[in-house]
């Protein structure tokens, strides 16, 4: 007799079920990041991370959502900011989403190099996923849709949400591995890398919401072909963006 099981996955993000990126996204910028790593860098992190690779790290935090000891996690995804407003305007009051504020948090903890071994290898992967979810636009949501999870949307016919569409479906109709998706980007110039890594968590959050228009340019909500022609090189970029700037953030702080 043959049984099968199936595990159902819940996150906790904004109460809804999709996850950033997808694994597939998030693990291409873990894969890119390594790519950029200093060889002294990347020797510190195989010891800190127990041989695990930033590819594979980079979906813990999601991973973790059914463990009730890190709810205090929940609303570290995401940071809410209204069309026209940047970080600054509303750190102050009370937040929707502490996505910025922790990674800024987290960044300084980690070079701080008073953190004992396990907090040490929990932030380098909270780190690592936080990075990649900053640069998802719809996780610098605008108020009011839940960073596009009520925007129901079909893609190829199924029933999805505009969330959902950036997060996975896109990314996940190309049929490509991690290795293989990241492997397709075209690589930054010097020039280019330079500037990518000279901004600042809160530059790539305002980066985020200026795609906004661009995002939600979804006519009758019939998403497929032309979404992704038009936006799929907008993904790659973030994701492309995302694993450098890993890069140069653990560089940083262990190069």
């Amino acid at each position: 007799m043959r049984i099968v099981v199936v595990v159902v996955l819940i996150s906790a993000f904004f109460g809804h079920e999709v996850l950033a990126w997808g694994a597939t996204g998030h693990r291409a910028s873990g894969y890119i990041a390594e790519q950029y790593l200093k060889p002294r860098a990347k020797k510190k992190l195989k010891a800190i991370l127990q041989g695990e690779s930033l590819a594979m790290v980079s979906t813990w935090m999601d991973e973790i959502r059914s463990d009730s000891l890190y709810n205090y996690a929940e609303d570290w995804h995401w940071a809410t900011i209204p069309d026209g407003k940047r970080y600054e305007d509303v750190e102050n009051g009370p937040l929707d989403g502490k996505a910025v504020q922790q990674l800024e948090r987290i960044i300084r903890e980690l070079k701080s190099g008073k953190l004992d071994a396990k907090t040490e290898r929990e932030y380098v992967k909270f780190l690592v996923h936080l990075v990649g979810d900053i640069h998802q636009p719809l996780h610098v949501g605008k108020p009011g849709d839940r960073g596009g999870n009520d925007v129901k949307v079909k893609w190829a016919g199924r029933d999805s949400n505009l969330h959902r569409v950036w997060d996975s479906d896109m990314v996940d109709d190309t049929r490509l591995s991690y290795t293989e998706l990241a492997d397709s980007f075209v690589k930054p110039d010097a020039a280019t890398l330079a500037t990518w890594q000279r901004a600042s968590v809160r530059d790539w959050a305002h980066e985020s919401m200026t795609f906004r228009k661009q995002v939600y340019d979804i006519g009758n909500g019939s998403l497929g072909y032309r979404y992704s022609y038009r936006n799929f090189s907008t993904a790659k970029l973030r994701l492309l963006q995302a694993g450098v700037r890993m890069a140069a953030l653990l560089n940083e702080i262990y190069g």
